[in-house]
C-alpha cells in the first residue's frame, strides 16, 4: 500500500483529479467573498460537461467546446441570479434547482441531441471526444526531464496548469485590485458598500458570474479530458465538494487550494485502492468520509475560535 501511495503515478492523479475541484472552489470563494452561496456548482458544471463536450465534437475543436463550456457555465449563473437578486428568490432553492437541471435535464438533452436511448444513456457515456477533440497536454521543457519530479508534474492537462495558476490570480484579484476590495465590502458589509457608491447589485452579479466562469473549466475539464465524453452524474459530487474545499479553506483561495488537494487526494487513493481489486463499494465513499471529517473539524476549530472571542471580549468588559 505505501508502494502505492509514494509513487509518481499517485501523486500525478492528485493533481489531475483536484483540478476540476479546484476551479469549482475558487468560484466558490469568490462568490462567497460577495455574499452569494452558489450551491448550483455541481449543476452547472454538469450542464458545462454537457454542451463543452458536444460543441467539441461538433466543430472538431477543444477550443471552440472549452469556451462554450465557460460561457455556458457563466450563463447559468447569471440566470441563477436573475432569480436571486431580481425575483427575490431564495438563493439555496434556485442553486437546488440547478443542481437538479443538472442531473436530470442534461439526461433529457443528451436523448434530444443525440437521439441516445434512454437504456443506453443511464448505462454508459456518450463517447463525443476522441484524442483529436481532447484538451491537450503540456509536456513542460526541463522539468519533464527530471526523475520523479518530472513525472508528477509533467504532461498533464492545461487544465490543470491553469487550475494552480487560478489560485494565484483569484488572490489577486481579491486582495490587490479596486474590483476585488469591492467584491469584499459587498460581502462584509453591502449597506456600506452602497452608501459609498459601490452597486451591489453589480458586484454580486460579477461574483457569480466568476463562479459559474470556474465551473464551466471544471465541467470541461471532467467531458473533454477526464472522462472523454459525457455521462450521468459524472460530476460525482465535485462541486458539493467544492463548497466543502471552500469553507474548509476559510475561504481564502490557498487555503482552499490545500482543502481541494486532500479532497483530491481521497478520491485518488480511492481508485488506486479499488484498482487493486478491493470492492469498490468499499473504497468509494472515501471521499466523501472525508468531507464529511473535514467539516466537522472545521466546524470544531470554527466553535472553538468563536468561544475564544466571546471569552476575550468578555475579560475586557469585567475589566472595565
Amino acid at each position: 500500500m505505501l508502494d502505492l501511495i509514494f509513487s509518481p503515478d499517485f501523486f500525478f492523479a492528485v493533481l489531475r483529479i483536484t483540478a476540476p475541484i479546484l476551479f469549482a472552489t475558487l468560484g466558490a470563494v469568490v462568490g462567497e467573498k460577495a455574499g452569494v452561496s452558489n450551491i448550483g456548482l455541481e449543476g452547472t458544471m454538469m450542464i458545462s460537461a454537457l454542451f463543452g463536450s458536444l460543441v467539441s465534437y461538433w466543430t472538431g475543436s477543444w477550443a471552440a467546446g472549452l469556451l462554450v463550456a465557460v460561457l455556458i457555465g457563466i450563463l447559468t449563473s447569471l440566470l441563477m441570479g436573475f432569480f436571486a437578486f431580481i425575483l427575490k428568490t431564495d438563493i439555496i432553492l434556485t442553486g437546488i434547482a440547478v443542481n437538479m437541471i443538472g442531473s436530470g435535464g442534461t439526461l433529457f438533452l443528451v436523448k434530444v441531441i443525440t437521439n441516445i436511448t434512454e437504456g443506453t444513456a443511464l448505462a454508459s457515456t456518450t463517447s463525443l471526444i476522441t484524442t483529436a477533440n481532447q484538451i491537450p497536454s503540456w509536456n513542460i521543457p526541463i522539468i519533464k526531464d527530471i526523475p520523479i519530479l518530472g513525472e508528477i508534474l509533467s504532461g498533464h492537462c492545461i487544465l490543470t496548469y491553469i487550475a494552480f495558476l487560478m489560485v494565484f490570480l483569484t488572490w489577486v484579484l481579491l486582495y490587490k485590485t479596486p474590483l476585488g476590495l469591492n467584491i469584499r465590502s459587498v460581502g462584509e458589509n453591502p449597506n456600506a458598500a452602497s452608501s459609498v457608491g459601490v452597486s451591489v447589485l453589480k458586484i454580486k452579479y460579477i461574483a457569480i458570474a466568476f463562479s459559474g466562469a470556474m465551473a464551466g473549466f471544471g465541467g470541461a475539464f471532467m467531458s473533454m479530458y477526464y472522462a472523454m465524453g459525457w455521462s450521468l452524474d459524472m460530476v460525482a459530487g465535485r462541486g458539493f465538494i467544492a463548497l466543502a474545499a471552500q469553507a474548509m479553506g476559510a475561504g481564502e483561495p490557498v487555503g482552499s487550494m490545500i482543502s481541494a488537494l486532500i479532497f483530491g487526494t481521497a478520491q485518488a487513493l480511492s481508485i488506486k485502492v479499488s484498482s487493486k481489486g478491493i470492492d469498490s463499494n468499499l473504497v468509494t465513499p472515501i471521499p466523501y468520509i472525508v468531507t464529511i471529517i473535514g467539516l466537522v473539524i472545521f466546524a470544531v476549530i470554527v466553535r472553538r475560535r468563536v468561544k475564544r472571542q466571546h471569552s476575550a471580549a468578555a475579560l475586557k468588559e469585567s475589566a472595565k
